[in-house]
């Protein structure tokens, strides 16, 4: 791994709404995150970090995106092969069950947006892929390391929590659409996830069981 430059600036470091939060995203001013402990989805309010929603979703939720006024959910529905669909949620409605769709190779964790199409990420196919109306792939960005989670900074660039295998040592990097990456700052807990909120990052230090929102 490249040598770091910076350092990260914690702002706050606040109880998970549930253990073992895995993705968070940011959509309607309330942060929502998943618990891979109870399966539920929490839409909470950043401000007073009150739950204002809590939701079960259909499986244990890996990633989690908004997109065209919805968020969009990766979810495993168990088995022996865990196999990853996409769902679409709407605050207030809930998970429509008709939108089922499975990921490409049944495959897939992190997700993000930006703000045009679903960007999915395959961390044992070692890649980042875009994904169309119809969920098959459009673009492969190869991924150069391991990955804890990505999401988009400022000026749309893309943002990726990189790690080594055993996920030890982990770091803020930017990641260009053709693989190459640029490290930032270390990552001195076990961060998992990303989500921007125009001027701040937020994560999640899933087994320690905080969101931990910070700058560089």
């Amino acid at each position: 791994m490249q040598h770091a430059t910076q350092r990260i600036q914690e702002i706050a470091r606040r109880p998970s709404p549930a253990p073992r939060i895995q993705p968070i995203a940011l959509h309607d001013g309330l942060l929502w995150m998943g618990s891979w402990e109870t399966n539920h989805l929490y839409g909470v309010d950043p401000q007073s970090w009150t739950v204002k929603e809590d939701v079960a979703a259909p499986g244990q939720p890996y990633g989690i995106a908004p997109l065209g006024g919805a968020l969009h959910v990766v979810v495993s529905l168990g088995g022996d092969e865990d196999d990853r669909y996409l769902f679409r949620f709407v605050p207030g409605r809930g998970f429509d069950a008709s939108s089922q769709t499975p990921c490409p190779d049944m495959t897939g964790s992190h997700l993000a947006s930006d703000g045009k199409q679903l960007f999915l990420g395959q961390m044992h196919n070692r890649r980042i892929v875009t994904l169309d109306d119809q969920a098959k792939i459009a673009r492969e960005i190869p991924l150069p390391t391991r990955c804890g989670g990505f999401g988009f900074g400022p000026n749309g660039t893309l943002y990726m929590i990189s790690a080594d295998e055993e996920f030890e040592q982990l770091a803020l990097a930017t990641l260009d659409f053709d693989g190459k990456m640029n490290v930032l700052a270390p990552l001195e807990f076990g961060a998992r996830s990303l989500a921007f909120d125009g001027s701040a990052w937020y994560t999640s230090d899933r087994e320690a069981g905080y969101v931990v929102s910070f700058t560089i």
